[in-house]
């Protein structure tokens, strides 16, 4: 009888030649390794790939635990660490891309992702062609013979698409195309990517699986077919972590499911009251029927977290401003996935620069929030405060016109 996934979390990563017996495996720092004999040196040599202490970069029991936790939590064959969620983006990207290549990036992938593709990449002379997220089987037009990787995120960044992830990687497959998904939304809780057809998963550890805001940290977990020239390119391109940083990837991993359950019954709650205030055109929280893909969630999900969006109904920068600026439990920033909540507001214009294909199809201000573990009633008073303030601009607007 196979262990529950709530176990698992509990489990992962800690066999005891990682933990030498204690609860956690402890942080183990090193540079050199050192070896008594020849003979030791030369069998570490051999086994270098395979968790063996060699060379301090090729990582520690410490990086191994949290390695073997990721695979244990998302599948696959074996995981790649890196400094933060974009060098797991572009790493994993150059580990399999050459000169004269074809890349099919999702239109609503992270903007340092698409950053990546339109100046590295482009000056590698590697064409990238980016897609609508709702593509579905119309990919199969864009697929070009010199076509290397298909790249997903789901939901979409900022405007929250959920894609048809299995019908895309099956298409992909015919043609013996990577596929490579940003799981982070996902954190290897809500969304099983080996299941749904993915050759490569990547997550900023940064977000949920750290869970605290106070590390930045990515993973690839790749199958086992991809596995072994994702561990060598990322190595030779000098990609590897704190020991420190791993071992706190590793303790987030723990509580991972709990939080995450919690975010989603949080940003439920909160996205549901919002869907009823007369200023939101709709709201992007992939568990509403408003969300686009909403459809792919309820098949290939098992639950949601605290991120979304919604649109309020006109755009007045000012109003927005206000509504922002005096928020007591929301604050403002980039990154999201820990016990805080966050608001960030994207003008329509701004996604001028955002998107080439699927340009968002509504005229108001995006809205988006990351729910936190504070009690939701705290955050409803704080957003209908900030409505207070949007609404007394609106009207101040309207009394002058």
């Amino acid at each position: 009888m196979s262990e529950g996934k709530k176990t698992k979390f509990v489990t992962a990563g800690r066999d005891k030649k990682w933990t030498n017996g204690v609860v956690n495996p402890p942080v183990q720092r090193a540079s050199t390794i050192v070896f008594d004999t020849v003979a030791e040196k030369n069998q570490a040599m051999i086994n270098r790939t395979n968790k063996t202490l060699f060379y301090g970069r090729r990582g520690t029991n410490t990086h191994f635990a949290f390695q073997d936790a990721m695979v244990e939590i998302e599948g696959g064959a074996g995981c790649a660490l890196y400094p933060c969620g974009t060098a797991a983006i572009s790493n994993a990207i150059l580990s399999f891309i050459e000169t004269g290549d074809h890349i099919l990036m999702v239109d609503t992938c992270y903007e340092p992702t698409r950053d990546f593709c339109d100046t590295i990449m482009k000056k590698m002379g590697v064409e990238t062609t980016y897609f609508d997220p709702m593509i579905g089987e119309g990919i199969r037009d864009l697929i070009q013979p010199n076509t290397k990787v298909l790249f997903l995120e789901s939901p979409g960044s900022i405007t929250m698409e959920v894609m048809d992830v299995p019908t895309l990687a099956s298409i992909a497959h015919e043609k013996d195309i990577i596929v490579m998904l940003d799981n982070t939304w996902g954190a290897g809780v809500n969304f099983s990517p080996f299941e749904h057809g993915v050759d490569i998963s990547i997550q900023a550890a940064t977000k949920y699986i750290v869970g605290h805001s106070d590390v930045m940290l990515g993973t690839a977990v790749a199958s086992e077919k991809y596995w072994d020239q994702l561990r060598e390119q990322s190595y030779l391109m000098g990609q590897c972590v704190s020991p420190d940083d791993a071992y706190l990837g590793l303790r987030g991993i723990r509580t991972l499911d709990v939080r995450l359950r919690q975010h989603a019954e949080n940003s439920l709650k909160v996205a549901q009251w919002l869907a009823s205030r007369p200023e939101v055109d709709h709201v992007r929280h992939p568990a509403l029927e408003t969300c686009p893909g909403h459809e792919f969630f309820v098949r290939d999900f098992t639950g949601g977290n605290g991120l979304f969006s919604f649109v309020l109904k006109s755009s007045y920068p000012k109003a927005t401003t206000a509504l922002l600026d005096g928020m007591k439990h929301f604050s403002m920033g980039y990154s999201w996935g820990g016990y805080e909540s966050l608001i960030l507001a994207n003008e329509p214009k701004s996604f001028n620069s955002l998107r080439t294909v699927a340009n968002p199809n509504f005229e108001g201000t995006l809205v988006r929030l990351h729910i936190g573990l504070e009690d939701v009633e705290d955050l409803i008073a704080d957003l209908e405060a900030g409505f207070e303030r949007y609404n007394a601009l609106v009207l101040e607007k309207e009394a002058s016109l």
